[in-house]
């Protein structure tokens, strides 16, 4: 009889068993079989943007025990070729996340995500970076794909995106695409429009996605004291009932900062990705030894740069703190995961997808 287990390492896609190896017990997924089984499920994946990696066995231990799916992820900014603002390569990301499963005997199926592969305008070199960190991270062992050429317009946007997507296309991996840019509840909204046009053309040109990001009024990192969570679910559900026909389903970023009572029903406007990430960086920088955040917090005062830019600079004491400052940053990411996961509905997930892949 094929187990829980047997029926998720079948699944795994054939870039992710070369990196794994014939041993490994890691269930990591293509995202397009998790989101073309859920697009109608009131439900979101949480997806974890991992600056600092002492977060990831906690979040880990939480999906284990709420037995639901989940990504972590790592954007262009963050950890490009040569590292971003993490100091993370593709491969190290990969490797890191590797280690900590295989440490934990984790058997939740998971899928690693190549969140915002940027490209910020026409030029050829910002195309050709692009494509060689697709390239990188296909090597590495990502099963999720994110591209990202919102700051371009309708057009244009359209353009860089097919020439981007064949790598993938050809590895059948999940797809994430992105129309408006997001930023804040200053930013212009995606309208339904805009995202039906995109998104209706690359079907005709042969691209399968499984996400649309759009502009919704969320922003990236924290929200100020005082600040209010302005993100237009409305527009959100209106977009999703456009695009819904084409198997396409919504992807939130910039959740960090939104009250969790509030966060459940993201998912009844077709949301179904969640993007979670300065939340952890906060985990993270809270519980870090005295000394060092006292010198992480000097440098960003003196080159006058945000937080999450030391992160490559403190990495390596960051990586090598103590052992009790990681079990309380692993604590209170686990913590945090048990929320989130039972805010996203996402819990029994993992046991819903293997009832779906047996059908």
């Amino acid at each position: 009889m094929t187990t829980k287990i047997d029926t998720f390492l079948e699944k795994r896609p054939e870039n992710v068993r070369k990196v794994l190896g014939s041993k490994s017990k890691l269930c990591v997924l293509n995202s397009a079989d998790i989101f073309s089984r859920f697009l109608e499920d009131r439900l979101i994946f949480m997806a974890c943007n991992i600056r600092i990696k002492h977060v990831v066995p906690g979040i880990m231990k939480a999906a284990q025990e709420l037995d639901a799916i989940l990504g972590f992820e790592l954007a262009k900014s963050e950890g490009g070729i040569t590292g971003g603002y993490t100091g993370q390569t593709p491969r190290q990301f990969v490797e890191m996340l590797i280690e900590y499963g295989e440490s934990m005997d984790y058997t939740v199926p998971f899928f690693i995500h190549a969140d915002h592969i940027s490209v910020k305008d026409t030029s050829e070199n910002q195309l050709r970076e692009a494509q060689e960190l697709i390239q990188a991270q296909l090597e590495a062992g990502f099963s999720s794909f994110a591209i990202d050429a919102s700051h371009n317009e309708l057009p244009d946007n359209i353009e860089i995106t097919l020439k981007l997507v064949p790598p993938i296309l050809k590895a059948g991996l999940g797809l994430e695409v992105e129309v408006g840019e997001i930023a804040g509840s200053q930013g212009k909204l995606t309208t339904v429009e805009e995202a039906l046009e995109y998104i209706s053309t690359l079907k005709k040109n042969g691209v399968n996605m499984n996400l649309l990001a759009i502009s919704n009024g969320s922003k990236h990192g924290n929200y100020d004291p005082e600040e209010e969570v302005h993100i237009d679910l409305e527009r959100t559900g209106q977009i999703y009932d456009a695009i819904k026909p084409y198997g396409v389903s919504i992807a939130q970023h910039g959740i960090t900062g939104t009250p969790l009572h509030l966060i459940g029903s993201f998912a009844d406007y077709g949301i179904r990705k969640g993007n979670v990430g300065t939340n952890w960086q906060n985990i993270a920088h809270q519980g870090l030894p005295e000394n060092l955040m006292k010198d992480i917090n000097k440098w960003v005062q003196e080159n006058g740069q945000p937080i999450k830019k030391a992160t490559k600079v403190f990495k390596e004491q960051i990586d090598n703190i103590p052992s009790s400052n990681v079990k309380q940053i692993q604590e209170s990411a686990y913590h945090s995961a048990l929320d989130f996961i039972k805010s996203f509905r996402a819990q029994g997930s993992a046991s819903l997808l293997f009832e779906r892949l047996r059908d």
